[in-house]
């Protein structure tokens, strides 16, 4: 009889395996966390994008930077294009397929912009159209895939490879990786003294601190 946790082990192990190669991704996920504290600090914003699983992931990146990661802090702009349901379902239906990302990113896109993208595959038409618009547009392409090689690695300014087979790994450590980019984000902007006053942090009646929910 087949161990029912045997699958679980086999699911940790490939991803113990693939942390053990996961350095560079974290060198990467700090980097752009720091650039990205710059452009945002500077007034540009980031747009996100991605199926499946890697919509979610997505949505999750621009929570954190229009909320907040750790610290408070003033919300920065970030646009998650895969949640945009009345644009993509109008997009839909009187355009290709290919178009539910690259003509929101043509019409929100901005040269000073950011422009994340998320496949496992790395193969996803409509991202990879997302992608070339983003580049025709003057936006900064960054893309998080699975192995190299694939076209969205390809056709990106940088991209973050998770050297791992499986998709729910990489997945796990595009994450990780997220996480990481989102802490070297608030550090950047706390070294940087990078400041945008809101109503949300200070009010006539004195500094509101709010506690970290979650």
């Amino acid at each position: 009889m087949t161990n029912p946790a045997a699958g679980g082990f086999a699911h940790v192990a490939a991803l113990r395996d693939a942390i053990d190669q996961f350095e560079s991704c974290v060198d990467i996920a700090v980097r752009w966390g720091r650039e990205l504290a710059a452009r945002l600090g500077a007034g540009g914003r980031l747009l996100a994008a991605g199926n499946g699983g890697s919509a979610a992931q997505a949505q999750h990146l621009t929570a954190e930077l229009v909320g907040r990661y750790r610290e408070d802090r003033a919300p920065f702009s970030a646009i998650c294009l895969n949640a945009e349901t009345s644009s993509l379902t109008a997009i839909a239906n009187d355009y290709p397929a290919d178009e539910l990302f690259a003509r929101q990113v043509q019409a929100h896109g901005r040269p000073a912009d950011v422009l994340v993208l998320m496949s496992t595959s790395g193969r996803s038409r409509n991202v990879l159209a997302a992608a070339h618009r983003g580049g025709s547009c003057g936006l900064t392409v960054w893309a998080f895939t699975g192995r190299r090689p694939n076209p969205l690695a390809d056709v990106a300014h940088e991209a973050l490879c998770v050297p791992a087979p499986l998709t729910a790994t990489v997945q796990e450590l595009h994450l990780v990786a997220l996480h990481i980019m989102c802490a070297a984000f608030d550090v950047a902007l706390r070294n940087d003294h990078v400041h945008h006053p809101s109503p949300y942090i200070t009010r006539p009646a004195g500094l509101v601190t709010y506690p970290q929910a979650w």
